[in-house]
């Protein structure tokens, strides 16, 4: 459905695959580069792996809404997929970061988010929604690659 593509954001950083591998592995870790759309974090369960949750407010296209992120699936150091959760159940996505091994010992961090199901009003406004959405995750990208410049 033309309403639930996939939104697509990736950056290439210096750092090799296992330490942003490590340092993607740590929810907790996500609100340095994510503060910008997700703020109030209230972490729970473990700090890595499956399992860790979060409740946070998303502040994005003038709106704040509290939704339930909880990473569902890691596969060391290729890939970290996170569901969420909002809109009081209506809204089901998942975000996933994969990584790929460049040639130079780089890294290509790849993020897709999927829909896999909205809301009426929401799919309505597929567009705006994806509009909003797009340049946050470019920008989250670009503090998570200052934020690996930090802590690497």
């Amino acid at each position: 459905m033309w309403y639930m593509r996939t939104l697509h954001v990736s950056i290439d950083v210096p750092q090799n695959r296992g330490e942003v591998y490590d340092y993607l592995d740590v929810l907790a870790n996500h609100v340095q580069f994510t503060d910008h759309m997700m703020r109030n974090w209230h972490l729970s369960g473990p700090p890595r792996g499956v399992g860790p949750k979060a409740t946070v407010d998303v502040v994005l296209g003038g709106r704040t809404e509290p939704i339930e992120i909880e990473v569902i699936e890691t596969e060391a150091p290729v890939r970290n997929v996170e569901r969420n959760i909002g809109a009081a159940g209506k809204r089901v996505a998942t975000g996933t970061y994969r990584l790929e091994e460049l040639s130079d010992g780089q890294t290509r961090i790849n993020f897709d988010y999927v829909w896999q199901q909205m809301p009426l009003g929401e799919r309505l406004a597929g567009p705006l929604v994806r509009r909003a959405m797009q340049p946050a995750l470019e920008t989250a990208m670009q503090r998570l690659a200052e934020q690996l410049a930090i802590h690497g």
